[in-house]
């Protein structure tokens, strides 16, 4: 059980589960192995690569494991992971209760008379495996963590945040301090919350829905069209922001005309996008001027 850990130190090896950079003198620990030890008041000490003598404690106790718990269980057949565990904790007791050979006395008792006055409560809730992900906010000051936009105060655009994400919970980091917490949706779409957007939502790098729409009928009108539709056919339409520097992107790559006529071409009467990215036509493919598409994984929509 994990809560067996409370008030322990662990001495592990440097298995790269646990521990990101094997340094001696500052190691850093996988995340998620630093949040359960942090949630226990668990102390990590990695040590050095080739040096079993650093853990020779821990080096014993598993012998010890091996020889009382292991070993007279290993011709039994267990059939769920839960009666396997009921027989590890029967053994375990013996071991514990067992007197040491040249002492009065057993782990249990030792532990009773000298440890555990000194471990502190456990916490109310118990641990909840957390993953974590390196992102940067967007300039529409969302995250995004597995096809879903999450929402951060608007003055922490393009900066890199830690986001954490448990079962039902998504938060945030910034230099060690939340930023901001939501329910997690395992569905792909947007969680905005109010409290998140700047005052008529003008403080994105000078970006607004107005400027995006003046940029799109300055290439072209049918790209003004389409940068309308993608902005009034969002929930906000920040939300379109990404979506529309996409096409951007597409419009400094091919050239305005080229995008322009990918719109107009009667070969090519529809634009392509998803997620945001768009598609437009990169040129004739053959002599015979038919055009092919830079783009995969897309779903169709008229224009």
């Amino acid at each position: 059980m994990p809560e067996s850990l409370q008030g322990l130190k662990m001495l592990p090896d440097n298995l790269k589960a646990g521990v990101k950079d094997p340094c001696w003198y500052d190691p850093e620990l996988n995340p998620s192995y630093l949040d359960l030890a942090r949630h226990y008041g668990v102390a990590v000490l990695p040590t050095r690569p080739r040096h079993p003598r650093d853990k020779a404690a821990a080096e014993v106790g598993v012998q010890v494991v091996e020889r009382w718990v292991l070993a007279p269980l290993r011709y039994r057949r267990f059939f769920s992971l839960a009666e396997l565990n009921q027989a590890i904790a029967e053994q375990l007791e013996q071991v514990n209760g067992r007197p040491f050979r040249k002492l009065e006395t057993s782990r249990r008792d030792l532990f009773e008379a000298m440890e555990r006055q000194a471990l502190r409560p456990l916490p109310f809730t118990r641990y909840e495996f957390a993953s974590w992900k390196r992102a940067t906010v967007s300039i529409d000051y969302h995250v995004e963590f597995e096809r879903h936009f999450y929402s951060v105060p608007f003055k922490h655009v393009h900066q890199r945040v830690d986001v954490r994400s448990t079962t039902n919970v998504i938060e945030v980091f910034l230099s060690g301090q939340r930023v901001a917490s939501h329910r997690r949706s395992h569905r792909p779409g947007y969680t905005t919350c109010p409290e998140h957007m700047p005052a008529a939502h003008r403080a994105h790098a000078g970006w607004t829905p107005s400027r995006l729409v003046g940029w799109g009928n300055g290439v072209g009108e049918p790209v003004g069209r389409l940068v309308e539709h993608i902005l009034s056919s969002r929930p906000h339409p920040e939300h379109g922001y990404r979506a529309c520097m996409g096409l951007r992107r597409l419009v400094s790559r091919y050239g305005a005309e080229r995008v322009v006529a990918a719109w107009c071409s009667p070969t090519a009467a529809s634009i392509f996008y998803t997620w945001g990215t768009f598609a437009t036509c990169a040129g004739p493919r053959n002599s015979a001027g038919s055009w092919w598409w830079r783009s995969t994984r897309t779903r169709r929509c008229a224009a």
